[in-house]
């Protein structure tokens, strides 16, 4: 993997803004997903945090940065040593949802807009292998990337209010799941039984940066049968490993 043309600037007083060419791209992302792991195994060891999004890391430190310079010139030195392609196994994750119009509220209205019969938004919904960029928003909440073209709509122009955990939606070119209640202004098209956060578990989300996602369409039966399962504690989300 070739490094990447990319700045280090101050972000604030206490953190260090390093930033990518501004798209989604996968060999973007490992490259960030690489340094950052370089970063929290080496000498980072004072830092509070290292968060990264699409294109981008921040680093925030447990102390005033005085010598901004010294640690641009250290943090740029690190990441120039760190240009060789680095092979990790990837995850597959396999997320049922149910798609019936009991959850998919808005595949109606979708499937208007977008000039699509249901069963075509549902097969090319479930088709996608998506990549996990990162987890915000919400605790679980997972940014995905690779979202059929055919498939992108803008935000609704009113958010709801209440949208309920579990739902799969799309938004713009994205799709994801909400892992709790909140308000969204998302498309709702269906529903996932699974549980993508849980604070008692370590890590609290199972599915992580950099791992990829594949959604099967169940029907309400087999959803509820799922549902129990994690219930009673006879059901666990498991991976397999991804072949490009």
């Amino acid at each position: 993997m070739s490094a990447y043309k990319i700045d280090i600037r101050r972000y604030n007083e206490y953190s260090i803004l390093i930033e990518w060419p501004a798209k989604i791209d996968e060999n973007i992302l490992q490259d960030i997903l690489f340094f950052k792991k370089t970063l929290e195994s080496n000498i980072y060891k004072q830092k509070v945090e290292v968060i990264h999004t699409y294109n981008s890391i921040l680093i925030i430190y447990d102390f005033t940065i005085d010598k901004f310079y010294n640690e641009k010139s250290t943090l740029f030195m690190l990441y120039e040593r760190n240009k060789v392609l680095h092979n990790q196994e990837v995850k597959l994750w396999e997320i049922p949802v149910c798609y019936d119009q009991t959850f998919g509220v808005d595949l109606a209205s979708f499937s208007k807009a977008k000039a699509l019969s249901i069963s075509e938004i549902i097969s090319r919904h479930t088709s996608a292998i998506y990549t996990v960029y990162f987890t915000g928003f919400l605790p679980g909440f997972l940014y995905l990337g690779g979202l059929d073209e055919k498939l992108h709509l803008d935000r609704k122009q009113s958010p709801s209010l209440s949208v309920k955990k579990g739902a799969v939606a799309i938004g713009g070119n994205q799709t994801g799941i909400y892992p709790q209640d909140s308000p969204g202004g998302w498309h709702i098209i269906g529903n996932s039984p699974i549980e993508l956060f849980n604070s008692h578990n370590s890590p609290p989300c199972q599915i992580q940066a950099g791992d990829k996602l594949k959604f099967k369409a169940v029907d309400l039966s087999e959803y509820d049968a799922i549902k129990n399962g994690i219930a009673s504690n006879a059901y666990t989300l498991t991976s397999s490993t991804y072949n490009d």
